[in-house]
Order: C-alpha cells, then structure tokens, then sequence
C-alpha cells in the first residue's frame, strides 16, 4: 500500500512516496527538496514511519540538503522482494539495509541521521561499512545497546516492559491483532501528555498496516535478547557488529532527558566508541523526551555537525 501525501505536503518540498530495488528489498521512501547539493538520510523508529520527520527534514531542506527519508523492512510500501525470505527484525539486518538504500540510490558519503531503530540501523551501517557517512547522528539510543548480554539497570529494565511482553504469546497476539492500541500505548507513555495529535498518529499508524509488520517487530526484539534465531544472511554482519566496534564516523548522539523508553544514561560513557565532533559527543537535551525530533530543541552541536558536513562537501 503506497501513502499518498496532502497538498499541503507536497507544497512544502517533500515527495509522495517513491521506491528504490536493493537486494533484499523495494524501499519506499519519502524525498524532499531533490536538487540539494548535499544529502541527509534520516531513519525512524518504531513505532513510527518516515512521516515522523517531516518537520526536521524541512529543516534540512531549506539548509540546503536533498533529505531521504525510507520506510524499513515491514513498514509502509517497503516489501521483501522473495516471498520466502525470513521476515527478520535484527538490528544487523537493519544497517545492511541502510547501506544497501545508500549504493541503490548512489548516495556519497550522505550524512546518516536515525532514532529509536533508525539510530540502530545507521550505527550499524556505519560499524559495517567505514567511510559510508560523512557524519552520523543517533538520537534517544544508547550505543553498544544492542546484544542480548547487555548489563542494564533496573530502572532500564521497567521500561523494557513491552520487550518481554513481546517474548510471550500474549504479547505476540497483541502485536499481530492489535497493533494500533499496542503503539499507542508507546506513545502515550514514552512522552509527556499532548505531544502529538491525533492526525500525527494516524498518518504513523498507516505504516503499521504492512503485511510484514508484525512478524519484523516480534523477530526484532526477540532475537535481541536471545529468544529467537537471526537469519543466517546477516551472521557475517553480526560477528562485525558484536561486540559492537568503534566508530570511525564523526558522532552526535542526542537523548532526551526525560526519555522514558530509553534511559539518557544508555547514552553515558560512550565517548570511547565514538569520535566526539564537537567536544563532546553525547548531549543530553532538557525538556525532550524519547519521541522529541523537534530541531528547535536541538543544542548548537547539531547545527556545528551540519555545518562541518557542508564544509567536507566542498
């Protein structure tokens, strides 16, 4: 099913969906301002759909940037081109994907922007691939947070609730019967009251009707602890992936002080993975919270990345 965008949205520069042919998939994806002389590559989390991104990608395109926005596996139009083809949600899965978007689309060193999933997928891109962004930024996602041996605190722990829920045939159900109520319930307390309206969801939830939805999201968070098996196509990226390895990329990673689904202190002490840019490369953002991708919160540091990257494109 491909999303058809307002006039009110074309108006503002961006594209009704468009789609891309890689190995493992045709992507849908979301474009605004085509002719920009650099390229930004913004992935979004779950659960939620390129459209998230609109007012951050208008941003980058009055900045003078081409924004690509793809939807991931089992989200919107994006389909599994082999019918027999596991519908695997492993976060190496994920950042192979990205990579095989960015040389589908013939991308130079883009500069790779992700949350929540997304921030998963361009960090693992860029584990797998160095030199494939110019700059990465990660937002409300603790680096090094992936594999199923992870120490987390208790307070992490309660907040991964609908993890384990997710882990039993209840909680299977739900995903597969109810996914509109299961979602919603995440954004209604991953953020403070009012953060969204009611058309913000709506038009998210659409990604949600892809027939692949269900069974990616309940492989995804199994497999991270361990429950499930991961595809064998992706055991090479997972070796390279886990522990996870230093980064080369210049990083900025911005979480949310009041992010109640990832806890800011995921992000803490990461310097060591990930070359600072600005001085420092992990900025807590006060009054945000896990689902906050307004720029108008984002601290100088971001505007220094992007202004750097503009720099290296010359």
């Amino acid at each position: 099913m491909l999303l058809v965008v307002t006039n009110e949205m074309e108006m503002k520069g961006m594209t009704a969906y468009r789609s891309v042919t890689t190995p493992t998939l045709e992507v849908g994806y979301l474009e605004w301002n085509p002719r920009g002389r650099r390229t930004a590559v913004l992935l979004h989390g779950w659960p939620d759909s390129p459209e998230g991104w609109a007012v951050v990608a208008e941003h980058l395109a009055t900045a003078g940037y081409r924004v690509l926005c793809p939807a991931l596996r089992g989200f919107g139009p994006t389909r599994f081109r082999a019918a027999h083809a596991m519908r695997s949600g492993q976060l190496a899965a994920l950042g192979r994907d990205l990579l095989e978007f960015v040389a589908a689309m013939a991308l130079r060193r883009p500069v790779l922007i992700g949350h929540d999933w997304g921030a998963r997928a361009v960090a693992n891109a860029c584990g797998l691939a160095a030199g494939v962004a110019s700059h990465m930024v990660m937002l409300s996602v603790g680096y090094g947070t992936n594999g199923p041996q992870q120490s987390i605190s208790l307070i992490q722990a309660r907040n991964y609730w609908y993890h384990w829920y997710m882990a039993t045939p209840r909680g299977g159900r739900t995903v597969e019967q109810d996914s509109q109520a299961f979602a919603r319930m995440m954004w209604d307390t991953w953020s403070p009251d009012g953060w969204y309206q009611e058309k913000d969801f709506a038009l998210a939830a659409l990604a949600f009707e892809n027939p692949d939805w269900a069974s990616v999201v309940l492989h995804s968070y199994r497999h991270r602890w361990g429950l499930a098996a991961g595809d064998a196509a992706y055991e090479e990226d997972e070796a390279q992936l886990n522990p996870a390895p230093r980064l080369a990329v210049p990083t900025l990673v911005l979480h949310g002080a009041a992010d109640a689904c990832n806890h800011p202190d995921s992000s803490a002490g990461k310097e060591g993975f990930l070359p600072a840019l600005t001085g420092a490369s992990c900025w807590r953002v006060s009054g945000t919270s896990h689902t906050g991708k307004c720029p108008s919160r984002w601290p100088r540091p971001f505007l220094s990345s992007c202004r750097l990257e503009a720099q290296s494109q010359r």
